[in-house]
């Protein structure tokens, strides 16, 4: 029924798209043999929003991996740069909340380990809405910041890197944990939370053996409920590394194996000495920086999307 559901909301906009075409040429006949400017300008605009709808729905037939119409589980971690880096994390952790909640999804923060100074070391979350892996994919890799430091007093230009992990939540359909194959730890939960979470033991790591992958959560009240969410995360991940293994060896098999490096950063966000944000993949860039670090990061997905689809078709063609 969820498959079905998800397929009348791709099918019946572009229904109604073609009648408002229909309707527009109609028009376009009748102003033909009566020509009238007024009808003529609304026309005009009604084309202006046909093209505009047609560029927004052909954005989605670009959303067409297996897991694309997903939830998204979202990692970041801060890297090289200290505190500049933990405080780099929090700032992209904004920017990817400030874009979820323009979308309407919602975001769930899993676990998250603060700073020694600012910021934070590490942060997980699980964003829940239609297509919401699909978007965010774009996002996988390491993200590059240079700016005037506000923790140097000499007022020096830094530089700091955040790696950011996406992968789809995976349902229990879709992929079976063996929980034989699965270790379950309990700890003291840090942090706020009241009286009751820091004197218990309701923080819950889960460990896939034979990966030795783990997932952590803290933010419930309840045991179950971390390690309800913790084993969730965990399949998702698990089944998310599988999936890569079998694309390793496909790529193997066509001879076009790809080096995958830490260091090699996707998008460049620099502040000082000018302001420019550009995506080292697609080549997509933008001035408006303060837009960006408020979540407008639409641009940046939309020229990934096509860039990949772009890729993918070479690939098929060789």
């Amino acid at each position: 029924m969820q498959q079905l559901s998800r397929l009348r909301s791709q099918a019946d906009p572009w229904e109604k798209l073609s009648q408002q075409v229909e309707e527009a040429q109609e028009w376009a006949g009748l102003l033909s043999l009566e020509p009238d400017e007024s009808m003529l300008q609304d026309l005009i605009r009604q084309i202006e929003t046909i093209e505009h709808e047609v560029e927004s729905l052909d954005l989605l037939t670009l959303l067409n991996g297996e897991y694309d119409h997903s939830n998204a589980l979202l990692e970041i971690n801060s890297g090289a740069g200290g505190t500049e880096a933990c405080d780099w994390a929090s700032m992209l952790l904004r920017i990817y909340l400030r874009w979820a909640q323009r979308r309407g999804f919602r975001v769930e923060v899993v676990e998250e380990t603060p700073g020694t100074v600012a910021g934070l070391s590490s942060v997980s979350l699980r964003i829940e809405g239609e297509c919401a892996y699909g978007y965010l994919k774009s996002e996988a890799g390491v993200h590059r910041l240079v700016r005037i430091s506000p923790y140097d007093a000499n007022k020096r230009r830094h530089t700091s890197f955040v790696a950011v992990d996406v992968v789809p939540e995976i349902e229990e359909t879709q992929f079976t944990l063996n929980m034989e194959e699965v270790r379950v730890d309990t700890y003291r939960a840090g942090g706020a939370g009241g009286q009751h979470v820091n004197k218990t033991e309701s923080a819950i790591r889960v460990v896939h053996l034979p990966t030795n992958i783990v997932a952590t959560c803290q933010s419930e009240r309840s045991q179950h409920q971390n390690k309800e969410v913790a084993l969730k995360v965990l399949t998702s991940r698990v089944a998310d590394h599988y999936r890569k293994l079998e694309e390793q060896k496909m790529q193997q098999m066509r001879g076009e194996v790809q080096p995958v490096e830490w260091g090699h950063q996707i998008r460049s966000y620099v502040m000082q000495p000018y302001t420019l944000v550009k995506d080292h993949r697609t080549d997509y860039e933008t001035g408006n920086v303060l837009a960006v670090m408020d979540g407008e990061i639409d641009g940046f997905i939309e020229a990934y999307l096509r860039w990949n689809a772009k890729r993918a078709s070479a690939v098929q063609k060789s």
